[in-house]
């Protein structure tokens, strides 16, 4: 708040006189000895009303409640293998831990009984709004009391919520694959995690330092037993030979996890891609197919060259060749929507159809299709039939 002298004159009530007259956009309230100056969002938060009915798919304050849900949900993913299997947990530092623990308990319950309660769904063909739609799970408390567990049956009651968020997250954005390669690589990162918690705990089942293979209680602990997750998931090999009739299963397990894995991650990671590149794909075949058909029948350079020129500035005006191809599946309304927003104000500044019929013109507007001409191009041409018959009258 920003703070006024109290020698500043008080507008009267009746009007201000000018020369003092606050900005109209500028908010006092009078103390015991000064003014205080507020800003105008403050009157919009105390007013604000939380929304009795909230629409999971186009609402955007529900997109950022769930991002919060998502950290909270993925501080327990992450961190229940590592307090789990490493001596990072311990008496002194316990409180910190349930800390972050009961925040992340209090976002899942205020997500069940204030978000979720309120979400619109379909059922019958008919929008639900009344009150106890769609939970994610029962309401969990925190357990494992002593301080060695997490909320552990509140992270299993939210995993829906990260499914989602991402389908709601990749609704909004104009570029999703980014976000599909970013969320397909923290999946090898997260599988290398738990690897490395898992040789951890093996390596503290047979011994710290009792054999060679296992992790020797040197250095950082996390680090050491990633590096090891890697080089074993991704099968890169140079690690000791396991001793043990232990050893030897574990081992053998991660190889065997570690290819399944590893190929599931690359073929993700090729569908993201391939998905993201499968326009550029297509307009790369049809000019090759079409520089093909010219060259095979010897058209004149000249012609190829604005044919080129063609695919080239279609492509890079409206990026794609063909926009109709993706209104084809929707219904006749939404395509009438869309077309009237696109084209409406096109048609309605023409002469020709000052005077015509309200829904003939709706029914043209779904007709219509993008064309691209390059310049010297023939849009339309007056036939010589018309011209002597208006010479003729």
């Amino acid at each position: 708040a920003k703070l006024v002298p109290a020698a500043a004159p008080v507008p009267p009530p009746g009007g201000e006189p000018e020369g003092d007259k606050p900005a109209g956009d500028e908010h006092y309230c009078e103390m015991l000895c000064c003014m205080f100056k507020y800003r105008p969002w403050l009157n919009h938060l105390k007013n604000y009303r939380f929304p009795t009915s909230i629409d999971p798919f186009t609402n955007l304050m529900y997109v950022l409640w769930l991002f919060f849900v998502v950290m909270a949900w993925n501080w327990n993913c992450w961190l229940i293998p590592v307090r789990w299997a490493f001596p990072y947990q311990t008496p002194a530092n316990i409180h910190c831990w349930l800390l972050v623990d009961y925040l992340c308990d209090l976002v899942y319950l205020l997500d069940v009984l204030v978000f979720q309660t309120r979400l619109q769904f379909v059922q019958g063909g008919d929008i639900i709004v009344s009150e106890g739609a769609g939970f994610y799970g029962d309401v969990t408390l925190p357990v494992g009391a002593a301080g060695s567990w997490s909320t552990l049956l509140s992270f299993s009651s939210q995993y829906m919520a990260f499914f989602e968020f991402n389908n709601r997250l990749e609704a909004i954005l104009s570029k999703a694959y980014i976000y599909r390669v970013i969320r397909t690589t923290a999946y090898l990162l997260y599988s290398l995690h738990v690897n490395s918690c898992l040789y951890y705990w093996a390596s503290a089942y047979e011994g710290l330092g009792s054999t060679t293979w296992v992790y020797d209680g040197e250095g950082n602990s996390y680090i050491r037993c990633y590096y090891w997750a890697v080089k074993t998931l991704i099968t890169i090999g140079g690690l000791p030979d396991p001793k043990t009739l232990f050893e030897i299963v574990f081992q053998l397990l991660n190889y065997f996890t570690g290819v399944f894995a590893f190929s599931i991650m690359i073929g993700q990671m090729r569908d993201v891609v391939g998905a993201a590149t499968a326009g550029q794909t297509y307009y790369r075949s049809c000019m090759d197919s079409t520089i093909k058909y010219m060259n095979f029948y010897k058209i004149p350079r000249t012609v190829q060259n604005r044919v080129k020129t063609w695919y080239e500035y279609t492509w890079h005006s409206q990026g794609m060749l063909d926009e109709s191809e993706l209104l084809v599946q929707l219904p006749d309304k939404m395509r009438l929507d869309i077309a009237i927003d696109v084209n409406y104000n096109i048609v309605s500044k023409v002469a020709l159809f000052q005077g015509c019929d309200r829904q003939m013109i709706f029914d043209m507007l779904k007709r219509l299709r993008s064309v691209v001409y390059l310049p010297n191009d023939y849009v339309c041409k007056k036939s010589l039939l018309s011209w002597r018959r208006l010479w003729d009258a």
